[in-house]
């Protein structure tokens, strides 16, 4: 039996392990920013409906409770600008990294079909079309690509890890390209809620899809905007088609958001305030962080968006992180997203208050 992980690359955070040794060693304790995992508390109203919604004994349904599915389409029509969205075009999934890795398979890709994504890029795109050994291919312009072949395109913006938001112009451009060559896209906007110089747009705005969701999905995620990573809650919306189809797939997979999970979402999504309260610390870490690097000599490219510092010396990443990690700090080398980074490393500013102090204090 051949094993599926040798279709895979080597996991990559496995290599910062003796990193983090180093920076675990320092007298005042580790500062890790290497990995973009919220700290802050579940806001008290997710965790009331959780709660609320425990007694559970039956099996979920894949496509959600009617409850989820309003919340969803309300969401994605008053925040995304989506203003045609019904439930036929929306369905939540067992949070949006599975759902990376396993679409190209679900889609049915296999040899001889490529999936695009960006030359820096979330190494899970990659996974996704290893894992059904369609053909992995890369692009700093999606147009520029040679159409041929190419049955799923990725878009991320704002982009992990550097932060790039994507004008409402490229995504018009994007979108009519795809759509004349036929090819499937898909835009991972998870971080569409963490914009800091820039206003990032979906694909599914009116604006850029002329009203019609035809090729066309946005992956959403409430891990960041709500501090949910461990209750996996994310959901798609977009081509009804497309997402039928995945529907149907899902339900003889039983692929199911759990039943509390689902009522945990709706409460989410139909709440503004506690969004808004994560954005400020967010933006107050991501303040004090950017001046203690630019002090320390670092210089900041992109970043105008997500939880993610974009930021070089001008050497190789590993000994950016080399560095840092003796300084008690430890932060993920470019090169996980790509060889194109192999001089940057990306800082997140998910940590708590008083470990970003300790940061700045130690940059200083």
């Amino acid at each position: 039996m051949a094993a599926v992980s040798d279709r895979l690359p080597a996991f990559p955070w496995d290599k910062l392990e003796p990193y983090k040794k180093t920076a675990a060693a320092h007298a005042d304790g580790i500062v890790d920013l290497s990995v973009g995992t919220p700290v802050d508390p579940v806001p008290e109203l997710i965790r009331r409906a959780l709660i609320e919604a425990a007694d559970s004994p039956g099996y979920p349904t894949v496509w959600g409770t009617v409850a989820l599915r309003d919340a969803i389409t309300g969401w994605v029509r008053g925040r995304l600008g989506a203003s045609t969205a019904e439930h036929r075009n929306v369905l939540p999934v067992v949070g949006s990294k599975e759902l990376v890795a396993w679409l190209p398979t679900q889609l049915g890709l296999g040899a001889g079909d490529k999936v695009a994504y960006p030359r820096l890029a979330y190494p899970t795109y990659e996974v996704g079309a290893r894992l059904c050994g369609a053909e992995a291919v890369v692009y700093d312009d999606p147009t520029e690509l040679d159409p041929a072949g190419v049955k799923l395109l990725w878009l991320n913006s704002p982009s992990n890890p550097t932060g790039k938001v994507l004008a409402k112009e490229e995504l018009v451009r994007i979108v009519a390209w795809a759509r004349e060559h036929g090819i499937l896209l898909f835009s991972d906007e998870c971080y569409l809620e963490l914009g800091w110089e820039a206003e990032p747009v979906s694909v599914l705005h009116d604006d850029v899809c002329g009203g019609s969701y035809e090729g066309i999905v946005a992956v959403h995620s409430l891990s960041k905007r709500s501090n949910l990573a461990g209750y996996r809650a994310a959901f798609v919306a977009g081509d009804a088609d497309v997402l039928g189809e995945l529907l149907e797939i899902r339900k003889h997979g039983g692929m199911m958001t759990p039943a509390p999970v689902q009522a945990a979402t709706v409460a989410a999504l139909g709440d503004d305030t506690h969004v808004e309260e994560q954005r400020e610390r967010y933006a107050a870490r991501r303040a004090a962080l950017r001046t203690a690097l630019e002090a320390h000599g670092f210089r900041v490219e992109h970043s105008e968006a997500s939880l993610y510092l974009w930021v070089t010396r001008d050497e190789p990443c590993w000994d950016t992180v080399a560095h840092l990690a003796g300084l008690g700090i430890l932060v993920a080398p470019g090169d996980f997203y790509g060889e194109a980074g192999a001089r940057f490393v990306r800082v997140a500013f998910t940590a708590t208050d008083e470990r970003v102090e300790a940061a700045v204090k130690r940059l200083g």
